[in-house]
């Protein structure tokens, strides 16, 4: 595997390197790996494959839960779901491909906490696609360098989003009408992202574009840490200051009423 020129996740890179299986664990989520190949990825901050199938209208809720009870056990929800006809190959493909990235996006943020791999775990949806792990850090750092090119105050990502008023002749998409249309001034943009049945990523994404357009209110970032105060320095003689040159001043004064 060809590295990505500062790893994301140096563990990831060794693990893919190992053809290791098991669950990668780290603050914000988990990556499930099967041969060194990213399979599956959860965290907190992005909604699972369910909330964006049920949500955004494609699967009922009660199919969901009946693929998760009928083939949970035997770790193939994913499976069930096309073998029963609620979904077709490409369309759970994409969106299984699209929560993991979007999963893996925030389980590899940066993380001062540790990080543990727990050899020979799987996740109960199953494999659908696998991806390796370059692919996964690769665009990893893309999205992050998108999110800094539309906006770069991280601080958007958590705060409440508050809409502003458009000024006038400012226009947004449909996408972005809906999202301002749910942003009661309570919701983070990852519950808007639940609520929407969204990827957060993309949901975080508009919200930096309207942060930009100046249509959300923009928290402060924290102000800066105080340095050290310097030591107080001895009092010096004031220096001998020439007196000016009484001749030269006239001069001007005479030269600004001449135009005056």
């Amino acid at each position: 595997m060809t590295a990505v020129a500062t790893p994301v996740s140096p563990m990831l890179v060794r693990l893919a390197a190992e053809k290791a299986t098991g669950a990668l664990l780290r603050d914000h989520g988990t990556l499930y790996l099967v041969d060194g190949r990213v399979v599956h990825a959860e965290s907190p901050a992005a909604p699972g494959v369910d909330v964006l199938l049920t949500t955004g209208g494609r699967l009922p809720r009660e199919g969901w839960d009946e693929a998760v009870d009928r083939a949970g056990a035997h770790r193939a929800v994913g499976r069930f779901l096309v073998d029963s006809g609620r979904l077709h190959d490409g369309e759970l493909e994409i969106c299984h491909l699209g929560a993991v990235f979007d999963a893996a996006f925030f389980a590899l943020s940066p993380t001062s906490g540790p990080t543990r791999f727990r050899y020979g775990v799987g996740h109960w949806f199953g494999t659908v696609r696998p991806v390796s792990a370059e692919a996964v850090e690769r665009e990893t750092v893309r999205r992050r360098e998108l999110l800094d090119a539309v906006w770069p105050y991280a601080s958007v990502d958590s705060a409440p989003v508050v809409p502003r008023p458009a000024a006038p002749g400012q226009t947004v998409g449909a996408r972005q009408r809906a999202l301002l249309a749910a942003a009661d001034g309570e919701r983070t943009p990852a519950e808007l992202a639940r609520l929407l049945g969204r990827p957060a990523f993309h949901t975080l994404l508009d919200v930096r574009r309207l942060a930009a357009a100046g249509l959300v209110e923009t928290p402060q970032e924290p102000e800066p840490e105080p340095g050290p105060v310097p030591p107080p320095q001895p009092l010096l003689a004031a220096p001998q200051v020439a007196d000016p040159d009484i001749a030269l001043l006239r001069r001007l004064r005479d030269a600004l009423e001449a135009h005056l």
